[in-house]
């Protein structure tokens, strides 16, 4: 099974892979962008905003899911895959600048991933507060410092990108214990 954990970040997405991973011991563990060595040279290029168009940003995210599906996804359809992110997440920042046409969102993932997809996304949801209080006990990537508002426009795209791409999603709240949440997931999958 393919799973993909999904939330803003400081949602705890790195800290539920991690519990999930001592729970399926044998499960691919992955993230994106970042999981080839191609994607992470893109994941520096995207972290460090300087990309000046939101489309070229767009692209340099597909590329890496392209890289992703063809060396990590695909060998291990066979296995359980814990995905930091996914497609998801792609479509949802895409969403949220309004440069590409959803139609086009979605038949450019298509082609990037082959159709290959999370047969579950769980979203770790924060509210406006929480979010807030753990941005300000972390050093800021070029992403958390565009603030709040934007990254709470990403948890609620997120959401949209699900319905778009036809996938099961479980939306969690992220405040809970990590006990909780992760006893949450592994009941869902």
């Amino acid at each position: 099974m393919y799973i993909a954990i999904e939330g803003i970040d400081t949602a705890g997405k790195s800290t539920q892979i991690q519990a999930l991973s001592k729970h399926f011991p044998n499960a691919v563990i992955t993230k994106e962008p970042g999981a080839t060595k191609i994607g992470k040279e893109i994941r520096e290029i995207v972290l460090s905003a300087k990309a000046q168009s939101k489309k070229a940003e767009f692209l340099l995210f597909l590329a890496d899911r392209a890289e992703h599906v063809k060396e990590v996804i695909e060998p291990n359809l066979d296995k359980m895959i814990i995905s930091d992110r996914s497609a998801v997440s792609g479509v949802a920042y895409a969403l949220t600048q309004g440069e590409i046409d959803k139609k086009d969102l979605v038949e450019l993932n298509n082609f990037a991933t082959n159709g290959n997809y999370p047969q579950k996304v769980f979203l770790l949801k924060l509210t406006k507060e929480e979010l807030k209080f753990r941005l300000s006990q972390k050093k800021l990537d070029g992403i958390e410092l565009r603030g709040a508002e934007y990254l709470l426009n990403i948890q609620n795209a997120i959401e949209e990108a699900t319905e778009l791409l036809g996938l099961d999603l479980v939306t969690i709240d992220a405040t809970k214990s990590i006990k909780d949440i992760t006893n949450e997931i592994i009941a869902s999958i």
